[in-house]
């Protein structure tokens, strides 16, 4: 399972106010390909941010993302949720994150990844920093190592290598 933050992540962290005082976001549409792809191919997909608005929620619709919290200041009461919901064990979860809230779930996580945008904290709490920037495809590099390396793929080869390696 993949789980993403939302904001440095699927976006690149820019937020602007529309002229009905909405906030509004970039999203790329080479994440949401992958997030499609992967649960093409049988993984699942969830979000958890710590922000609500209206183009999120758009966005994620449009995905068909099953497993979709907001508002949430605590992310690890939302992940323990999805634990619950999937069955699935933390090993078997990688999660991309760039916040010093997402370093509770990078630390429990099987394969941890954040954007070069990411706190420094946050980048020693991963296995991996994307060369692709938040906002502009790093979702979609790390469905692709996913997709390549990840346990559905019978010729994988473990992504977990030791924190803080890019």
């Amino acid at each position: 399972m993949l789980i993403c933050d939302v904001d440095g992540v699927l976006t690149d962290g820019r937020l602007w106010i529309s002229d009905d005082g909405k906030w509004r976001r970039f999203f790329h549409v080479k994440d949401g390909v992958g997030m499609k792809l992967l649960m093409d191919n049988g993984y699942e997909v969830g979000v958890i941010s710590g922000g609500k608005s209206d183009d999120v929620v758009q966005r994620m619709e449009f995905l068909n993302i099953k497993h979709f919290y907001l508002e949430a200041a605590d992310k690890t009461q939302p992940f323990e949720k999805i634990l619950e919901k999937t069955g699935l064990k933390t090993d078997e979860i990688a999660f991309i994150g760039d916040e010093i809230f997402d370093i509770p779930i990078l630390e429990r996580v099987g394969f941890a990844a954040t954007v070069p945008g990411a706190v420094a904290k946050v980048k020693k709490s991963a296995h991996y920093v994307t060369k692709t920037d938040g906002g502009a495809g790093a979702v979609r590099e790390v469905v692709d190592l996913i997709m390549e390396h990840g346990a559905l793929n019978k010729k994988s080869k473990s992504l977990k290598k030791g924190r803080s390696h890019s």
